[in-house]
């Protein structure tokens, strides 16, 4: 599973060094080679949690308006993804808060309204409920009920999201679609330390709030060569990790090193499968899953959240609509369970490998 993590998850980081004027598109290649070779010596092997840690170091050192703040965070968190910002940026600049994760956010709303950069720590994202009416009616509709003469577009929520082996139901739930669903916010989940890195710099300094759920399983477990040197990834652009011609899959998170086994298994049967990171669930890149699902004439979505009502749903609905006439299975989705999330129940309730490849089957051959 690591080595699979590492394969998928390199890809091209948008930098945002220095940038030369060139005289001549051949300038400009070479000096590109140059800057991407220069990249890859200061690459360092970092796992997602590092990488994590990386992205707010360089967030705290590159503007002086920003701040870090949750519980636990000064000495570094559960996870540790906050260790030596306190000793590096100070206490007026990282600071733990009460257990009160509705204070955390109408604090950060407050915070970024004022027109600094806050990025607040829900420590476990199955603990982001006291705070959704602050998320959904403060920083949601702050911008929009001004008439954008005010916003809090510097506010940026981590949180850790999805199963980890052993949480149960109160440290293993994946929360996003209920936030996909309120207009005004940008929900964002990346698949490696990479991503990770790039995508969580990009959503610090996007100006409208963001909520960046961190798949926690992948902290230790995912490692993969990380620029060292500060760059940012695109929001709202999904990727295509792999590339096939009979079925399309879609996933984010920690899910895509599952379904990128369960690939490599079809493949074996002769199947081949696309596979698509979405990164970014709102708003979320329709063009690229519809240029692929016309392709294959096949999808197959899949996420740790319960199946009903899951982000899942709206992507087939809106591909059902966009590409009906060119389908040749009905859309398949294989999620998690409509329970709540269990313990020693676990390996049944998650998306597994067999599962998504028994739909694979099933939707290639209907």
């Amino acid at each position: 599973m690591a080595s699979c993590l590492r394969r998928y998850g390199r890809r091209l980081s948008v930098s945002i060094c220095e940038k030369r004027e060139l005289s001549t598109a051949c300038e400009g290649k070479v000096i590109q080679q140059q800057q991407q070779q220069q990249q890859q010596q200061t690459a360092k092997l970092l796992n997602l949690c590092s990488a994590i840690n990386q992205a707010l170091h360089l967030a705290l050192e590159t503007d002086p308006r920003s701040y870090v703040f949750g519980e636990d965070v000064s000495f570094g968190g559960v996870f540790r993804c906050t260790t030596g910002l306190t000793e590096r940026f100070g206490k007026n600049r990282v600071f733990n808060t009460p257990l009160c994760e509705q204070g955390i956010v109408g604090f950060g709303i407050g915070l970024a309204a004022m027109g600094n950069r806050a990025i607040a720590e829900i420590q476990f994202a199955d603990y982001i409920y006291p705070a959704f009416d602050q998320i959904v009616n403060e920083a949601a509709k702050f911008r929009y009920r001004s008439g954008n003469q005010y916003d809090c577009g510097g506010l940026t929520i981590r949180a850790p999201y999805g199963a980890v082996g052993h949480g149960g139901h109160y440290h293993s739930q994946s929360p996003e679609a209920f936030f996909c669903h309120v207009p005004g916010i940008k929900v964002v989940i990346p698949r490696s330390p990479q991503q990770a890195k790039g995508l969580l710099l990009s959503c610090i300094r996007d100006p409208n709030p963001v909520v960046f759920f961190e798949p926690k399983w992948l902290y230790r477990l995912a490692v993969e060569e990380v620029p060292e040197h500060d760059y940012m990834l695109p929001l709202s652009e999904a990727e295509v990790i792999r590339e096939g011609s009979d079925i399309t899959l879609v996933g984010w998170g920690a899910q895509l090193s599952i379904m990128e086994q369960a690939c490599t298994d079809a493949e074996k049967d002769g199947i081949s499968c696309e596979l698509i990171d979405l990164k970014t669930l709102i708003p979320w890149d329709k063009e690229t899953v519809e240029t692929s699902v016309r392709k294959t004439g096949r999808l197959l979505i899949s996420h740790e959240a319960p199946v009903t009502g899951g982000f899942g749903a709206e992507i087939s609905a809106s591909i059902v609509e966009r590409c009906f006439l060119r389908l040749e299975a009905p859309v398949a989705r294989v999620c998690g369970l409509d329970t709540p999330f269990p313990l020693v129940f676990e390996p049944f309730y998650m998306p597994t490998k067999n599962k998504i490849l028994d739909a694979i089957k099933s939707t290639v051959n209907y």
